[in-house]
């Protein structure tokens, strides 16, 4: 099967025109690239110039107070109340480490064990005393008081608000007399011609 002379043009000419048509779409493709690059570009800049420094100034303002206030909390409560709990306990291991290495040279020299019973019971009850007393000085910190109702408050109120709102709406809606609403007690009629 051979094709006309006249359907040999018109395919050239299609062909020409599809090839056009490619050259132009890949020469805007490149220029959309080349747009979206730009874009990011500005993009980049304006969260550099204007994004960040608002937050930086919302945080500085509205969060960076608590956040201090927890880490002024957790320093005081490690530096007063971990350290010297932790000091205490391993005060209190070498302590009996050293009365056990006294006891085994006691008893390894043979002079025996000298034990009295009531004057460690005191001592102990006197050293738990002090230790628990110091411990629920430094472990006690006073919790913020609250200044006001918080954003989840407000949220909470304008949300009840607004379904009260509603609910109002929708009863006036159904309870209101509304001529148009209501089915006629008659029959329709043919219109009387």
């Amino acid at each position: 099967m051979s094709l006309s002379r006249k359907r040999k043009k018109q395919l050239r000419k299609l062909q020409k025109q599809a090839n056009t048509l490619w050259e132009s779409q890949q020469v805007l493709m490149g220029e959309a690239a080349h747009i979206a690059r730009d874009a990011g570009r500005q993009l980049g800049n304006y969260g550099r110039e204007q994004v960040k420094p608002a937050v930086q100034h919302s945080y500085e303002q509205y969060a960076a107070p608590y956040v201090d206030k927890s880490v002024r909390a957790t320093r005081k409560v490690y530096n007063g109340a971990l350290i010297p709990a932790a000091g205490a306990v391993v005060g209190g291991a070498l302590s009996v480490w050293d009365a056990a290495n006294d006891t085994r040279s006691r008893l390894a020299s043979g002079r025996g064990v000298d034990l009295d019973i009531s004057s460690v019971k005191k001592k102990a009850a006197k050293y738990g005393k002090k230790a628990t007393k110091k411990f629920q000085s430094h472990a006690s910190i006073p919790e913020p008081k609250k200044k006001g109702i918080g954003a989840g408050g407000v949220i909470a109120i304008i949300l009840g608000v607004s379904a009260a709102a509603g609910v109002l709406y929708a009863a006036w809606q159904t309870l209101r007399a509304d001529d148009e609403l209501w089915v006629a007690d008659d029959p329709l009629r043919a219109p009387d011609a």
